[in-house]
């Protein structure tokens, strides 16, 4: 009895001889391996051909020739594996110094058990939730042995969560998609935080690493184009919305935040478009932003048809100011009406600014303003701020550029023959003045001012031969003209303020180059002008002139009555109380020496306190170094160490 229940314990150990090799179907159920529950001592392998019964079924078939001799030993009798399973035969086991008992590793590094260690139930499904340590499985995946079915489709990825496996795996090869997505969602977490305080740069950073690892993921595009236009990168802000919507074509957000960029840059059918796609119902504010843009566009342009500049200037920044602030159509168009208005250097700021929203916005060659491209409008403009401003080499430049854009268009035809002409009768008018031909030159000048009427320096330079000429009546007329076009053209100033002198307009005279020394306050040509000017005002008048200086060094003071008829000179005196063994003294008087140099109409007076007590005690000082200002024999100002700056500026003051 008992020899028999032996018999049958070794005989359930072992898969039959008969049936070594499982068919695919019940074989798929041990794609995975599993741990015997226990340490057993394996008998001798039986080697009979009756088939073997399992839970699931029995297996049956008949083995190929040599399957008997392979299979024969199923266990190592009396033989345990280090990691505690029962060790397999030589066909599960490879041979060598390195191999372990007990196990076999696939191509890809996965550990089978041999069917013997299960026993009679080796068709059965495997224990679930069972494994042992230490498995090393370099791909991070279970891959199939050879003898698995080709029909299996089982494919369990560890990290996953999906699996179950014995501790202290390693896993190589890659994150797996899970943990992309995690890190993509912190990256963005945090990529917000810094976007609410401002840091676009920061955030920006972040939206670029989580974009990366999610590149079809619409949010964290959505994200970064939040980023990029607060940056004020619009055209790739487009781009990343444009890629969130192809992504997901519902992202309401992205809609939203596409339609916000084309109002940016005054495209409203485009941002009507994504407004109204964003959301069944969009929001009313929008609605009504996008529907004041689009009226205040439509009257800027039948502002221009008539030629209505403040109308069209008080349109164009209406529409900014309701959202098209990056629109490289109203900025130019806003360029236009500040050059009608003689407002150069506006106008000069005001398409700098729409030259490169045009550069960095989306293409829209298609796109028409007043009948022309709208690159081409802009050139054109462009050319004419340019030709006002004297450049006219690069106005040219300008003017051909809009011609290859839109060769077609009659007013750009006509204004790039302007341009040249005006270009052309400037240069011509250069060479006559040069060559002192004055009379031809202003010919010349006249013959471009017939193409461009407001050009203010054609004004100015035929003002310039007109004085020559010694017509100093139509030179000022000239620079009259000049100066409502842009009324601080310093050439025509000097030029009318000199006009006025040689018509001895003396007040006229000083008016003009007071107005000069304010925007050239170091200028000795202007200092020294304007003095003689006022000097033959005063004249002019029968006031005395006595005593009067222009420029020099500075004057020292050493008795009471010297400082008074110094300080009572008609103008600006300034008076320096110092003494040479002090150090802030020594550090401001080179100063005031160099004041005296660019300031030549002053007076400037040095007075030593230890050598000249009397003059110190008259005047109540005692700190050094000390300055007084006297304009017209009053005390206007006293300053006790003053820092350069404030000096400075104080004479300047009561100079000007």
């Amino acid at each position: 009895m008992s020899h028999s229940l032996s018999n049958r314990f070794h005989s359930d150990l072992c898969i039959d001889g008969t049936n070594d090799k499982p068919d695919s179907k019940d074989f798929a159920d041990l794609g995975s391996p599993v741990s015997p529950l226990r340490n057993l001592r394996a008998a001798p392998a039986a080697t009979q051909t009756s088939s073997s019964s399992s839970s699931s079924g029995s297996v049956s078939g008949k083995p190929p020739p040599n399957v008997a001799a392979r299979r024969s030993d199923c266990v190592i009798p009396g033989r345990l594996s280090h990691s505690g399973e029962l060790s397999a035969s030589s066909e599960c086991c490879p041979t060598g110094p390195n191999s372990r008992p007990g196990h076999r590793r696939s191509g890809s590094g996965q550990l089978f058990y041999s069917s013997a260690a299960m026993g009679s139930s080796t068709a059965s499904s495997p224990v679930s939730n069972v494994l042992p340590a230490g498995n090393i499985c370099p791909s991070g995946r279970i891959g199939k042995s050879g003898m698995m079915s080709r029909s299996s489709t089982r494919s369990d990825v560890l990290g996953s969560g999906t699996g179950n496996y014995g501790h202290g795996s390693i896993i190589r090869g890659g994150s797996s998609p899970a943990k992309a997505s995690m890190d993509a969602e912190e990256l963005t977490k945090a990529g917000n935080e810094h976007y609410k305080r401002g840091q676009f740069s920061e955030a920006l950073k972040l939206y670029d690493r989580a974009v990366a690892m999610c590149s079809d993921n619409a949010s964290c595009r959505s994200n970064r184009a939040a980023a990029l236009a607060a940056l004020g990168r619009l055209c790739e802000a487009v781009k990343e919305c444009e890629d969130a919507v192809r992504l997901d074509q519902g992202n309401a957000k992205a809609h939203q935040r596409l339609a916000s960029l084309h109002l940016r840059l005054g495209q409203v059918e485009n941002a009507k478009k994504h407004l109204f796609l964003s959301s069944r119902q969009p929001d009313p504010v929008e609605v009504h932003k996008m529907e004041q843009v689009e009226r205040y566009l439509e009257r800027c342009a039948e502002s221009r048809k008539i030629g209505d500049w403040k109308s069209a200037l008080r349109e164009s920044d209406a529409a900014i100011a309701a959202g098209a602030d990056s629109s490289p159509l109203i900025n130019t168009s806003r360029a236009e009406a500040l050059l009608r208005l003689h407002r150069l250097e506006e106008a000069d700021l005001a398409i700098s600014s729409a030259s490169k929203l045009a550069n960095s916005s989306p293409s829209s060659s298609a796109n028409k303003f007043f009948g022309m491209i709208l690159d081409s409008y802009i050139y054109i403009v462009q050319a004419q701020v340019e030709m006002a401003l004297g450049r006219f080499e690069t106005a040219v430049k300008m003017a051909e550029k809009s011609k290859q854009v839109d060769p077609r268009n009659v007013e750009v035809t006509v204004m790039l023959n302007n341009v040249k002409s005006v270009a052309r009768a400037r240069t011509q008018g250069n060479e006559f003045f040069n060559s002192g031909k004055f009379a031809e030159a202003c010919i010349a000048y006249g013959e471009g001012l017939r193409c461009d009427p407001s050009n203010p320096v054609l004004y100015c330079n035929r003002a310039a031969c007109r004085s020559k000429l010694g017509q100093w009546e139509k030179s000022i007329e000239d620079c009259n003209e000049a100066l409502k076009i842009q009324a601080n053209y310093t050439k025509a100033l000097l030029r009318r303020a000199a006009s006025y002198g040689k018509l001895e307009r003396w007040a006229d005279s000083v008016r003009d180059y007071e107005v000069l020394s304010k925007e050239l306050p170091g200028d000795k040509e202007v200092a020294e002008a304007l003095f003689h000017a006022r000097i033959s005002l005063k004249a002019s008048r029968g006031e005395e002139i006595s005593n009067l200086k222009f420029g020099g060094e500075v004057e020292e003071i050493t008795s009471v009555e010297q400082f008074q008829a110094a300080i009572s000179l008609p103008g600006v005196s300034v008076v320096h109380f110092v003494t040479t063994s002090n150090l802030q003294c020594n550090k401001i008087t080179p100063f005031v020496d160099d004041l005296c140099t660019r300031y030549p109409s002053v007076n400037f007076l040095k007075v030593d306190i230890n050598e000249s007590v009397a003059v110190a005690k008259a005047e109540n000082v005692r700190i050094v170094p000390t300055v007084k200002i006297y304009k017209n024999r009053v005390r206007v100002k006293e300053m006790i160490c003053p820092s350069h700056q404030v000096l400075e500026c104080s004479v300047r003051h009561y100079v000007l």
